[in-house]
């Protein structure tokens, strides 16, 4: 496969590696993205892959509360422009408190808004607006109580990031601030129970092969029971460094959210952080071919 200007920077862009070990990583791989990544990883070269930055999808994410559960919606449009307009952001909350009583995304596009369907307002809402518009998803949480957060707030309970977070017990404000934290470290699970269990063996064979490649390179080279324990050092601070109980907690870094949690006299049971275009790959195009299609028609 031929590795071209385009994945050199992309990958320079989501790891921080210089441009000769991008080249060389997608070579050396054929020019799989995912196992430059690790290639890179393995050589020391790059610290994670920040699949954000390949990310692009505009619109708004909405989040809303009612008793014990709590739900966020995104939105979807073709620009930034739009998820400024008060009529879409007007929708969004609207289609947000409507959630509030269904159980997925599914039956929250049929549901009854003003006496339509969800699908319906948002299909005039294109008309109207003159931009593509999409319902992408929906997920909730319940507890005993439910903090929702707002990062980089358009309007009120809508915005780039939102934050959902459960507890069991009376909450002092402690969920809010969790819900803060998470809006700011994204971790990938609640505990290291919850990860998915292809990415921690992605992340154990990465760190393998990087304590097989540092004792190779070293000039007293360890017997294997001290890298069996190397890795495992590793991999403990790695669920650390991605689950939410484990993270250190960002109002005070000398205990972890878990403790601050327990501190507080409440157990976080649950946790939503939905962003704008999580997921979501852009087509990518060169200025030039943009105006080569707009003189052809």
């Amino acid at each position: 496969m031929t590795v071209t200007a385009q994945m050199v920077k992309e990958l320079r862009d989501s790891t921080g590696a210089g441009m000769m070990d991008a080249k060389k990583a997608l070579v050396e791989v054929n020019g799989d993205m995912e196992a430059a990544v690790d290639w890179l990883r393995t050589k020391g070269l790059a610290k994670a892959a920040k699949k954000a930055g390949r990310l692009a999808a505009e619109g708004l994410v909405g989040v809303a509360v009612s008793g014990g559960r709590g739900v966020a919606v995104e939105v979807n449009s073709e620009t930034d422009f739009v998820g400024k307009n008060a009529d879409f952001q007007r929708m969004v909350h609207d289609i947000t408190k409507t959630a509030v009583r269904c159980t997925d995304v599914d039956a929250l596009r049929v549901a009854d808004l003003n006496g339509k369907t969800v699908e319906t307002v948002i299909g005039e809402a294109i008309s109207t607006i003159g931009e593509n518009m999409t319902l992408r998803r929906m997920a909730s949480v319940e507890g005993d109580h439910v903090a929702a957060y707002v990062h980089n707030a358009a309007t009120e309970g809508m915005g780039k990031i939102g934050v959902l977070v459960a507890v069991k017990g009376t909450d002092n404000g402690i969920a809010k601030q969790i819900a803060m934290h998470i809006a700011a470290f994204s971790p990938l699970s609640l505990s290291e129970a919850d990860l998915d269990q292809s990415v921690v063996e992605r992340e154990r064979a990465v760190q393998i092969a990087k304590a097989k490649e540092d004792n190779a390179a070293s000039a007293k080279p360890k017997p294997d029971a001290v890298i069996e324990k190397m890795i495992a050092g590793r991999m403990a601070k790695y669920f650390e460094e991605v689950t939410l109980l484990g993270q250190k907690f960002a109002m005070n870094t000398d205990i972890t959210v878990g403790q601050a949690a327990k501190d507080a006299g409440v157990e976080v049971i649950a946790f939503v952080r939905m962003a704008v275009g999580e997921g979501i790959e852009k087509e990518k195009e060169d200025f030039a071919a943009e105006v080569a299609k707009m003189v052809q028609g």
